[in-house]
């Protein structure tokens, strides 16, 4: 029972491909009195003598060396030329002025560089000697308190050098930050001045 019906599906499915495949040829095949294929009209296009008057096409191959090619239009006159000349000239002039302001904004900022290069270098040095203040006084303060005869012989004599000690400490930690609130307000004047931030920091 199964056998038939596989059978009768298949001859069903076969008769249907025929069936569909003949009308699609019919379909291709048929063409309406008034309508020609592509290939026709392409024949028709090569033997008709109206289609040969084309206009010329210049491309490397055939663009001609000894002929003057103009490609967009008439010549200018003499006044456009000197239009043309007088704008180029205007603008070389633009070009160089600019140039020229670029070179002075360039020295300008080279030399603000330089003034805040040499605050950091004075920052630098105030600190350095700030550190030789402060380990003499430190080492001097060792001296004196690991021996006890003779911070007490010389009592009056040390209380006096602490105090002095102390006060050049003092005056130059004070140097130093005023040398770095210098800085910051060279930079910040810089910044106004408008110095690009890498050349500031």
């Amino acid at each position: 029972m199964m056998r038939i019906k596989y059978v009768g599906l298949g001859f069903v499915f076969a008769l249907s491909t025929i069936l569909l495949g003949s009308f699609a040829g019919a379909q291709t095949t048929s063409q309406t009195p008034g309508q020609s294929s592509l290939g026709d009209y392409a024949r028709k296009v090569r033997k008709d003598p109206a289609t040969k008057a084309r206009p010329k096409v210049f491309d490397n191959d055939n663009l001609p060396t000894d002929d003057k090619l103009s490609v967009v239009g008439p010549a200018p006159t003499a006044a456009e030329a000197n239009d043309k000349s007088a704008d180029s000239n205007k603008d070389a002039a633009a070009a160089k002025s600019a140039d020229d302001e670029q070179a002075k904004k360039q020295a300008a900022w080279k030399a603000w560089q330089d003034k805040l290069t040499a605050q950091k270098d004075a920052i630098d040095l105030a600190s350095r000697e700030l550190n030789v203040l402060q380990r003499e006084y430190e080492l001097r303060a060792a001296a004196m308190y690991a021996d006890v005869g003779n911070r007490l012989r010389n009592a009056a004599q040390w209380d006096k050098e602490e105090a002095d000690y102390k006060q050049k400490i003092a005056d130059k930690a004070k140097a130093v930050d005023d040398a770095k609130q210098k800085l910051e307000d060279m930079k910040e004047e810089a910044r106004k001045a408008g110095v690009p931030a890498a050349m500031i920091d």
